[in-house]
């Protein structure tokens, strides 16, 4: 076969991977995220996710067909529901690292400093040992499902901080009245548009979050009403745009990163969350990646041309200081 035929042939190989790639990082990142949200939702401290209502305050035209239509639409996509939880609560370890992670919350809540020592007072006494994998496992939870990062702040003291893994302006605006952050699931969805192309139908939006056991009018014991959720704080504080698809009839809707999230996170940051959720890195996904890395360009561009202008213009008030300090 000719040299170039052959290099043709690697190149559409190259892409049918990133493509089967970036099918399963979907289906993984929905079930991860599930499992997660489950492991802390069975625990005894946690309010049970059953109660169910009419979602109040839903703004958004053709939004509750579009979530109601997802619920009764059996699909063989790869955003399967997670396999129950149950089973895996027995397990010690996991039980310690929910228990671990509702002692995570208590401090994030209050705006506390966080200490190894409480930590380790936090879980059942009888699995100090497994404290590290405890630990690993409550820190995976709290990025899943929470957007936060748990780092050690001070390696001498082992004090630790939760950092949300958004740039956000105001953290408490993705906090609803129980305190608990929303930015995890926002950036779950925020992945999810990326690799639809920059923008998802609400039918789509809508089986990815059934996927993960969130279902329009079902309250749900960590995230609330996702109607109301994504309806009044992701869509009104512009963390994401819902619009209609211009010249569809009927009409049919779709969900964009709004102004709030282009300017608080980044593509980059973004496929970063999610190529961990598949424990891979960016980089194995090149399409993702090669848009990733020009967003970041860009960006690097817009900071430069702000940095100059900012730079000009103080040089512009120091000139006009100096010449009017000589006519003195």
């Amino acid at each position: 076969m000719p040299r170039g035929q052959k290099s043709k042939r690697r190149a559409r190989e190259r892409r049918y991977r990133a493509r089967a790639k970036t099918q399963s990082l979907k289906g993984a990142q929905a079930t991860e995220a599930a499992a997660a949200a489950a492991e802390i939702e069975e625990l005894p401290s946690s309010p049970a996710s059953v109660s169910r209502g009419t979602p109040e305050g839903v703004s958004c035209p053709g939004y509750e067909e579009g979530a109601r239509a997802s619920q009764d639409k059996e699909s063989a996509s790869t955003f399967q529901a997670a396999p129950s939880t149950h089973s895996t609560c027995t397990d010690p370890v996991t039980r310690n690292s929910g228990m671990l992670v509702q002692f995570l919350l208590e401090k994030y809540k209050l705006k506390e400093p966080i200490r190894q020592a409480e930590m380790l007072k936090s879980i059942d006494r009888r699995y100090k040992k497994h404290f590290h994998e405890i630990l690993r496992r409550a820190s995976e939870s709290m990025e899943l499902v929470f957007g936060l990062d748990l780092k050690e702040v001070d390696p001498t003291r082992h004090y630790y901080a939760l950092i949300s893994k958004l740039a956000l302006s105001s953290e408490e605006s993705l906090s609803d009245e129980s305190g608990l952050p929303k930015s995890g699931l926002l950036m779950i969805l925020l992945g999810m548009i990326l690799m639809k192309g920059n923008r998802a139908t609400k039918e789509e939006i809508w089986e990815f979050l059934n996927a993960l056991g969130l279902y329009a009018g079902r309250r749900h014991s960590i995230f609330g009403e996702p109607s109301r959720l994504i309806s009044e704080d992701f869509v009104q504080q512009n963390y994401l745009t819902y619009r209609q698809v211009p010249n569809s009839d009927p009409p049919c809707y779709e969900f964009l990163w709004g102004p709030r999230a282009l300017a608080e996170t980044s593509k980059m940051k973004v496929l970063e969350f999610v190529a961990k959720v598949n424990a891979d890195v960016p980089s194995a996904f090149p399409d993702l990646y090669e848009e990733a890395l020009k967003d970041e360009e860009e960006r690097a561009g817009v900071r430069a041309a702000a940095r100059a202008a900012a730079l000009a213009q103080r040089s512009a008030r120091s000139r006009a200081k100096a010449r009017s300090s000589s006519h003195i």
